[in-house]
């Protein structure tokens, strides 16, 4: 933050085809660059679909602060339970929300917000994922997995309210 000022509004750039996020600053320059994992449904809207997404979003809410890493979320409460091999192996179909959670919500209706093709409905994320999940490929059923770490430092940089653009 600036002395005397408000923080400015960071902005996400989502690459379906690159499998990065980008976080620029308010002028726009590359402020950090991350592999991410998208949808392997590929890009798509409608609730259902199990695909990523896209055109303009918002950060609509910050789930997770202050818990540890591998926290784990179901329906964005944090379960008290900490990820673990051993874990995942009882729960061998659980989609693992970890860390942190970044909820979107669209801001194009009739494209990704309101009725069928509402993201914020759909319940997509950006979201912390086992260190075994495989970055820089799609994977997930419709959010935006990222390290651990990743996630943690994006959270700590982005805003509510802060501008997501996903394209193919």
């Amino acid at each position: 933050m600036r002395a005397g000022g408000p923080r400015k509004m960071p902005r996400i750039n989502i690459s379906l085809g690159k499998q990065q996020l980008d976080l620029l600053n308010d002028s726009g320059r590359l402020v950090r660059r991350y592999l991410i994992s998208t949808s392997r449904n590929g890009a798509g809207e409608v609730n259902g679909s199990y695909c990523t997404p896209r055109g303009r979003h918002i950060v609509r809410a910050k789930i997770g602060a202050g818990q540890p890493v591998n926290a784990v979320f179901v329906e964005r409460r944090p379960t008290g339970e900490i990820y673990s091999p051993e874990l995942s192996s009882c729960f061998p179909d659980r989609d693992w929300i970890l860390t942190r959670i970044l909820w979107l919500s669209g801001c194009e209706p009739g494209f990704n917000r309101l009725g069928k093709v509402d993201t914020m409905r759909r319940c997509i994320y950006i979201h912390g994922s086992p260190d075994s999940a495989e970055m820089g490929k799609p994977g997930s059923i419709g959010c935006i997995r990222m390290r651990n770490r990743d996630i943690v430092e994006l959270f700590d940089l982005t805003l509510l309210r802060t501008p997501v653009e996903i394209r193919e």
